[in-house]
């Protein structure tokens, strides 16, 4: 690790510390100031990705009003067309991470290979994201969002290559995602001690406030969400699951009610302010899953595990899997420790 690594050390405050009400870039910093040998680099690479969100809620708060609705006409790597908001926040998070050289490189769900942003030895972070997931809830005015990961790369020196990329998820340094919804909320987290801490973006000064404060996730909720409409192309073992959680049977609170926007930000963040489960399991069409390991599930898997819930592809796992290329896809279940225990249950034929 590089003199900058124990800012990973933060831990949440105790509750007669609480420290709501500060500014995103002022979190950051204190937790910079509580290490003499950090060097600033990891902590000016969370405030440039704090810009870059600041800069793409403009976007989208004015996207109607700015001609940047709808598809480019374009097919990203995905095989998904591009929407313009899409090329936008990708463009504008390459811009701000590549400002202050901390950052070797990127990954991006809307290309195809890495960007090198920087050549400097010093430059040790790369990082993963999605620009804006949600993009078909675009045009329809829906939650969408921004997810990112934060890596540090081994200290092997020369120029980055796809390998920096493809390490399991549990060598996560930093991961976030943004909600642009009826407010945008930033939620952040550097692991199990650092907790996981949600800030507001308040417009009229131009300022995350931390707003939610040490995040801890239900252990058990009240609610699934699942793409029902995908049904006839479930395992058996996902039916089971689905009949089972919504039969009526009061001694184990059931049924749950079901709950599903289609933005992989907007119902996990529910998920996990609420409690629940959210799963996006394998099927006859995507027997490989269809979330992307690198930008989606590896983000929400360390976040989740950081509040005290479960991440799974519903049989292991998910940041102890090993990536094997950029765009791998994986079954994705979030959510209370309780209800993807159940989940992994059916799936191994338990129940």
């Amino acid at each position: 690790m590089s003199n900058d690594s124990p800012v990973l050390s933060w831990k949440s405050p105790a509750p007669t510390d609480s420290r709501a009400g500060i500014t995103l870039e002022t979190y950051i910093l204190e937790g910079m100031m509580g290490f003499p040998a950090a060097s600033g680099a990891f902590t000016s690479l969370l405030n440039q990705i704090g810009l870059a969100a600041k800069l793409i809620t403009s976007k989208v708060r004015r996207a109607g009003l700015a001609n940047i609705l709808g598809y480019t006409g374009e097919t990203n790597v995905q095989g998904e067309q591009v929407q313009k908001l899409d090329e936008v926040a990708n463009e504008t998070l390459i811009a701000s991470l590549g400002r202050r050289r901390h950052c070797a490189a990127i990954a991006s769900e809307e290309m195809e290979e890495i960007k090198i942003l920087s050549t400097d030895p010093r430059a040790k972070y790369v990082v993963v994201f999605d620009p804006l997931d949600g993009s078909s809830n675009i045009d329809v005015n829906i939650s969408i969002g921004t997810i990112f990961g934060v890596l540090r790369r081994p200290d092997t020196g020369g120029i980055v290559t796809e390998a920096d990329f493809l390490t399991p998820g549990k060598d996560l340094l930093a991961a976030g995602y943004v909600l642009y919804g009826s407010s945008t909320m930033l939620v952040i987290s550097t692991g199990v001690e650092g907790g996981v801490h949600g800030f507001t973006y308040d417009p009229t000064v131009g300022e995350f406030f931390l707003s939610h404060e040490n995040i801890r996730i239900p252990e058990r909720g009240k609610t699934y969400s699942i793409n029902e409409g995908n049904t006839a192309a479930w395992t058996d073992e996902v039916k089971r699951w689905n009949a089972w959680i919504k039969e009526e049977d009061k001694e184990t609170d059931r049924p749950y009610g079901c709950r599903y926007v289609g933005t992989l930000v907007a119902d996990a963040h529910r998920t996990l302010l609420k409690g629940g489960i959210f799963a996006y399991p394998a099927d006859k069409k995507a027997r490989g899953g269809k979330l992307r390991l690198l930008y989606e599930a590896n983000p929400f898997a360390f976040i989740f595990e950081a509040a005290g819930g479960k991440a799974s592809t519903g049989r292991e796992r998910i940041l102890d899997i090993v990536p094997e290329a950029l765009h791998q896809r994986v079954p994705l279940v979030l959510g209370s420790p309780h209800d993807v225990d159940v989940f992994e249950q059916f799936m191994r034929g338990d129940r």
